[in-house]
């Protein structure tokens, strides 16, 4: 098989870059690989929204720059945050073109939420179920396109590289429906394959979110950038031996709910004056410190002093889940723990998306584009896909007459390897990885604690590689080896890394 444009998922990143393409270059082959059903994504979990200054008297877009920058520790591209933030309202208005709906207020204008980290109301949202409403509608559009073909339930294994090992030149995926493994050449390839959160103990990621994009685009040689730095969010809920854990929207804290420990007590004003409008990070950070002091499992979200019906009006979404597992907002607090949300390193790429191997380009989670720093501001991923897709979008449809026509594809059936393949051992050292993985190993352990994780890492990966009833050819094994191989590269960036001192300019413009 071959195309023009070939985009490995369907989220915000990977639909909008199709559509503009597609639209572009209406004669050229755009089509979109997906690992699950179209509709499946970190995209369609984002419960928050986007960040954009649209109220140019009471928000600036200097102001968005400072928070993101003090957000991420200083350690964002200056750059590259004026950039996105700056296009933040023509991304917006585009969304909205293409049919997206965004919640109002009386007035007319858009409901801005406020979020942590954020100085100002600044978020545009549909309820509690923004991404899910903006994929819905990129799908639809993208479904209009005559030159968008979707190929779902297909796994991408690894990158198709030239002769030189310069340019990308397709993939090689599993169809896991007929177990047949097929390549897929193409001009353009564009990665758009999320996060790794399942590397991870506890995560508010979906199961898809292995690492995939990270880990085959490392074997391929691309350049990948700090992926030390793994966002965890504060209120994941606490549910003992579940993995994913359900999110509880940033914009809950915002709405006014409390963060407190088993007694009750309010505890986030110890380390930041700020309380629950704090990033990410320091309350992660807090909560964490108060569990290792009390001994207890999870602190709580107290939401019983808010205005319930509203708060039901915000988030349904929250209110059902909540429901679902016997929490009753009006009398009981919720469990919560912090979890492994998001991804701020990645594949490197520059301000067109592009990675250092020719023709391939990544946007999304999967990509560094330092934006983020050291901790993401809340709202600003759904935007950051939205700027970059865009800006590869430009580049491509520019470029692709200048790339020679993609070689013609092999394909061929898959050895049955179920006698050989041990699923229970895959598990079980599944299992073993996500106790590895934690916040404590990133944010409070030692080098040499590190050092000694990443030997226990490396361990799995020479099982991945050496033990012949892992070289089944099969999807749990394509993921537990993305999974590792991505662990293996947080691991060393972290042991890598030290923290430079406090304190940065706050001149922006």
């Amino acid at each position: 098989m071959k195309t023009d444009v070939l985009i490995i998922g369907s989220g915000v990143a990977g639909l909008s870059f199709a559509i503009k393409v597609a639209e572009a270059r209406p004669e050229v082959a755009v089509t979109i690989i997906t690992k699950e059903a179209k509709e499946v994504s970190n995209t369609a979990h984002a419960q928050g929204g986007i960040a954009v200054v649209l109220d140019r008297i009471a928000d600036s877009f200097d102001l968005h720059v400072k928070d993101t920058l003090t957000a991420g520790g200083g350690l964002n591209d200056r750059e590259v945050v004026k950039m996105v933030i700056s296009q933040a309202p023509d991304r917006l208005l585009e969304l909205v073109e293409w049919g997206t709906s965004f919640d109002s207020g009386k007035n007319g204008k858009y409901d801005l939420a406020l979020e942590g980290g954020h100085s100002r109301p600044r978020i545009v949202h549909h309820r509690d179920l923004t991404g899910k409403e903006i994929q819905q509608k990129l799908i639809m559009r993208a479904k209009a396109c005559q030159n968008i073909q979707f190929y779902d339930h297909f796994f991408v294994t690894d990158l198709m590289l030239s002769e030189t090992g310069k340019h990308c030149i397709g993939i090689t995926a599993l169809n896991k429906r007929t177990a047949q493994e097929t390549s897929i050449s193409s001009k353009v390839t564009f990665l758009a394959s999320g996060g790794c959160g399942m590397v991870f103990k506890n995560t508010t990621n979906p199961a898809v979110a292995t690492g995939d994009g990270v880990a085959m685009a490392w074997r391929a040689g691309a350049s990948i950038k700090q992926m030390n730095f793994i966002q965890f969010h504060p209120t994941a809920v606490y549910e003992e031996g579940k993995n994913p854990l359900f999110l509880i929207s940033e914009a809950v804290r915002g709405f006014g709910a409390y963060v407190v420990n088993q007694k009750g007590n309010r505890f986030l004003y110890k380390s930041d004056m700020r309380g629950e409008l704090a990033t990410r990070d320091v309350v992660s950070e807090a909560i964490v410190k108060e569990l290792k002091s009390s001994g207890e499992k999870c602190a709580y979200l107290d939401c019983r002093h808010l205005d319930l019906e509203k708060f039901g009006q915000e988030f349904p979404t929250i209110i059902s889940y909540c429901s679902e597992i016997g929490i009753n907002l009006a009398t009981d607090r919720i469990p919560i723990v912090p979890a492994a949300h998001y991804q701020c390193g990645g594949i490197e790429v520059d301000n067109f998306a592009r990675t250092s191997i020719k023709n391939l380009y990544a946007s999304g989670e999967c990509a560094f584009t330092g934006l983020h720093g050291s901790n993401r501001l809340a709202s600003n991923s759904l935007l950051e896909a939205l700027v970059f897709s865009h800006q590869a979008s430009k580049m491509v449809a520019r470029q692709l007459d200048l790339i020679p026509a993609p070689v013609a594809p092999r394909q061929k059936i898959l050895l049955n390897h179920e006698d050989e393949a041990d699923d229970d051992i895959i598990a079980s050292l599944s299992i073993r990885l996500n106790e590895i993985m934690d916040y404590d190993l990133l944010y409070t352990a030692s080098k040499r604690e590190k050092k000694e994780a990443l030997e226990q890492i490396q361990y799995l990966q020479d099982v991945v590689e050496n033990y012949p009833p892992f070289n089944s050819g099969t999807v749990s094994f394509y993921e537990f080896r993305n999974r590792v191989q991505t662990a293996m590269l947080i691991l060393k960036d972290s042991i890598a890394y030290s923290l430079p001192k406090k304190g940065f300019s706050e001149e922006i413009f």
